[in-house]
């Protein structure tokens, strides 16, 4: 809901004062007052509330400053239907059947400040349906079945500053719709079949100061979506069941002193587009499925006075969860899941007026110490917090507890842990460690494990620190020997264990030899050998391996001469010679002398063909 501003109050005070001096002086009638019409003459009002009219009625005293036809069923508002109620100030057609506005429906009142059309039956308004209203400060079209606005609906209310819209079923806006407002502060909108922000229709209201958005269709808010709204005060976005997030910048190029994101599906609190919002008093996200409100992520906002998250699903709020906010006197978060609420969360809880902490399930220990010790400085709304979770405690209401009651009852038992044996862990490299911790205490404590390096174990990773207290070390390395500490610690204190961790390297696998004893070679054992046996490889089997390669090449050559023998033969009396050169890889010269050109002499030989 939008707070009052001065002109919208000044503006529904003289409307309610017209009212009531109609009631109180209904006896005088004038005499030109239509049927089933009640008029005053003084007070310039004709008031025909549910007097069941299908039409505007005829002869209407020119002189009034106030016409109600609420209740009643008009369908048609016809071109130039109030042309001569010049004077007119306030014209209310609220709860009637309303499925036609045509255009210059209005003409002629052009001192008109207040329209109410709202609860009727529109489906759309034409263009120029407005046309004469250039005095008009407040139009009301909410409640009707408004599909879309075009392009320049709105452009002959110049003066317009109020506009309610709720309650529609918008599936479009033009991105001229707004053409013409410029003056407008306060606009009230309902995008139920809307996918998107209509950023470029909201590029035309330079001078917003408050915007209100429900039932919008989108999953995110984009980037930049209202980048234009830069006197933009007060935003609200609720009811919109799909809207699971806001993009970084969605909220860039504003400066706003109050935002409302309510009855979405925010998983966390979106401190990313949060943090630029430095003037920020006033942020309520109640009715999300938020778990967690984290620490030292909220300080950007140096001027927060108020925080809401009604109706969440907060289990936790971390220690410095409102660190920095120095100016926070109200924190509602009842009807969570929260046990407890540590004075560590905030930077003075001594600055608290005002505490929400009704609905959980609490649990009454030395963690809320701090609660009871300022019940009776605090506002609890009516719901001070109750006992839930504590048998011994179970219903007691924090203003139940006296003085002398606070120490015996608002107690910690500090942690013990169970195996306090000092451990030795030994593993073989590559297998899987597990170290064991359990621990005690009231409330129940927290366990981290510390490295070696004494550095906390992440839950994730090959070495990670498991829920239940376990630490887990996978494929195990030698250089993940060492000192790991258990540490356990809840409000009331803490305890730690040491437990040694070894692990056994493998043993380093043998390399292959090769051994040179004359002619032996001693080759690697094959993988299911034993020993290193010797294999004999001496000269005489050398000499056999080089003949038995030699008599091959030479049959292989002498079969090529004794082809080409006979081919020639068929081919005639010719005599062919052929020259092999035989240069062996020694008479090679050097790279060197191959670039001066120089070639040692190569053996050769000659063999003809006869």
């Amino acid at each position: 809901m939008f707070s009052v501003t001065p002109a919208q109050f000044w503006i529904r005070w003289r409307v309610l004062s017209l009212l009531i001096a109609a009631v109180t002086s209904s006896s005088e009638t004038s005499r030109a007052c239509p049927p089933s019409c009640r008029c005053n003459s003084s007070a310039l009002v004709i008031d025909c509330w549910g007097s069941q009219l299908t039409s505007v009625p005829d002869g209407l005293p020119q002189e009034a400053k106030l016409l109600n036809l609420s209740k009643n069923a008009i369908k048609t508002l016809v071109h130039q239907q109030f042309h001569m109620l010049t004077p007119l100030l306030h014209l209310d057609l609220s709860n009637n059947l309303l499925v036609l506005i045509e255009a210059d429906a209005f003409l002629g009142l052009q001192n008109l400040l207040t329209l109410n059309i709202s609860h009727n039956h529109l489906k759309i308004i034409p263009v120029g349906a407005f046309v004469g209203l250039s005095s008009l400060k407040l139009l009301d079209i909410s409640s009707n079945q408004l599909l879309v606005f075009l392009d320049f609906t709105f452009r002959d209310l110049t003066s317009l500053q109020f506009c309610k819209a709720s309650d529609n079923s918008f599936v479009f806006i033009s991105h001229q719709a707004f053409y013409g407002l410029s003056s407008l502060r306060e606009l009230d909108l309902d995008g139920f079949n809307l996918t998107v922000v209509p950023t470029e229709a909201l590029n035309q209201l330079g001078r917003l100061r408050s915007l209100s958005f429900r039932r919008l269709g989108t999953t995110t808010l984009p980037n930049h979506s209202f980048s234009s709204l830069v006197q933009l005060k007060d935003l609200v976005v609720s009811q919109c069941p799909r809207l699971e997030r806001l993009s970084a910048n969605s909220l860039f190029g504003l400066n706003l002193t109050s935002l409302s994101i309510t009855h979405c599906n925010l998983g966390g609190v979106p401190y990313v587009p949060l943090h630029h919002l430095v003037y920020l008093v006033h942020l309520d996200l109640s009715f999300n499925p938020i778990t967690y409100i984290h620490g030292n992520l909220l300080k950007d906002l140096l001027r927060l006075e108020e925080f809401h998250l009604v109706g969440g699903s907060l289990i936790q709020v971390e220690v410095g969860a409102f660190e920095g906010l120095l100016h926070l006197n109200l924190l509602n978060v009842s009807r969570n899941h929260l046990t407890t609420l540590e004075a560590g969360a905030f930077q003075s809880a001594d600055g608290l007026k005002a505490l929400g902490l009704d609905g959980n399930p609490l649990a009454c220990d030395c963690r809320l110490l701090w609660v009871v010790r300022r019940r009776l400085l605090l506002d609890f709304g009516g719901n001070p917090p109750t006992c839930t979770t504590s048998v011994q405690l179970q219903g007691w209401n924090f203003l139940d507890f006296s003085d002398d009651e606070l120490l015996k009852l608002l107690t910690c038992h500090r942690p013990r842990i169970l195996n306090s044996k000092r451990q030795d862990v030994m593993v073989d490299q590559g297998h899987t460690a597990v170290l064991h911790c359990g621990a005690e205490g009231d409330p129940l404590p927290s366990i981290h494990w510390l490295n070696p390096q004494l550095r906390q174990v992440p839950p994730v990773g090959r070495i990670r620190a498991l829920t239940n207290g376990t630490l887990e070390v996978r494929f195990a390395q030698p250089h993940d020997s060492g000192a790991y500490i258990c540490v356990t610690s809840n409000a009331g204190g803490n305890d730690s264990l040491r437990v040694s961790l070894h692990v056994q390297a493998l043993p380093s696998p043998s390399k292959n030899r090769f051994a040179l004893h004359g002619w032996s070679v001693l080759p690697s054992p094959s993988p299911g050998g034993i020993g290193n046996p010797k294999l004999p490889f001496d000269v005489k089997t050398l000499l056999i391996a080089a003949t038995i390669g030699f008599l091959s090449f030479f049959s292989s050559v002498s079969v090529c001469f004794v082809f080409m023998f006979f081919w020639s033969k068929g081919k005639g009396q010719i005599k062919h010679t052929a020259t092999i050169a035989y240069v062996p890889r020694s008479a090679v010269s050097s790279s060197s002398n191959k670039a001066a050109g120089s070639y040692m002499e190569t053996g050769r030989f000659t063999m003809k063909l006869i």
